[in-house]
Order: structure tokens, then C-alpha cells, then sequence
């Protein structure tokens, strides 16, 4: 059975940093690229940021570059997401996906395995 357990969420100030997690199990980590999307209330869910299987290559999308960070951590079945200078529009639940593919992807629908989403919330 494959789980992806997100963990790191929480309500903070605009301005603060936090660390998202994704712990994976149930397949080969490595071979799996993975991403974050984050959904806003009343919104439809959005691509965040890739990385490749090995870490090597990373994607962002443009409203997070440069204060977002993905990274991961094949040892320990773990992806991360670094998010500073936060923002009120940063406001949303944030999921991890597993993708098989190799080729970069920003779209949900080509995603394999998804978590159920950890709440962030940036105050002004």
C-alpha cells in the first residue's frame, strides 16, 4: 500500500519560513520524481514544485521562485519543501505527488500517488 504522509503545516505570519515534509512508503522511492501542489480555498490545485528522481533537476513555478525550496532525501523516503518569505497568497493545503514519468511535469493529472495535503496558513 502505497502512503505519502505529509507533516509541517501550520499558521504562521507573512514574512516566516516553514519546512513541509512528505514521507513516502509502500513503493521505490527512487524511482519515483515528486512534486508539490497547493490548493486555496475556492481555488483549483496548483503545481508548486518538482524534483527529479535523483534530485539532480528541480521545476518551480514562477509565484514561488527564488522562496521556495524542494529537495529530497532518498534515505529516507522523504521529500521536503522549504518555504520562506512567506506570503497571505501562500495560503492553501500543500501536497506531495509521486510521478513515474522522467520527463517534467507540472500537470495533476499525470501524478501516480498523491498524500492527503497539510494546512498552511500565513496571516498578515
Amino acid at each position: 500500500q502505497v502512503q505519502l504522509v505529509e507533516s509541517g503545516g501550520k499558521l504562521v505570519q507573512a514574512g516566516a519560513s516553514l519546512r513541509l515534509s512528505c514521507v513516502v512508503s509502500g513503493l521505490t522511492f527512487g524511482d519515483y520524481a515528486m512534486g508539490w501542489f497547493r490548493q486555496a480555498p475556492e481555488m483549483e490545485r496548483e503545481f508548486v514544485a518538482r524534483i527529479s528522481r535523483g534530485g539532480s533537476s528541480t521545476d518551480y513555478a514562477d509565484s514561488v521562485k527564488g522562496r521556495f525550496t524542494i529537495s529530497r532525501d532518498n534515505e529516507k523516503n522523504t521529500v521536503y519543501l522549504q518555504l520562506n518569505s512567506l506570503k497571505p497568497e501562500d495560503t492553501a493545503v500543500y501536497y506531495c505527488a509521486a510521478d513515474f514519468s522522467t520527463h517534467s511535469r507540472r500537470l495533476e493529472g499525470e501524478y501516480d500517488y498523491w498524500g492527503q495535503g497539510t494546512q498552511v496558513t500565513v496571516s498578515s
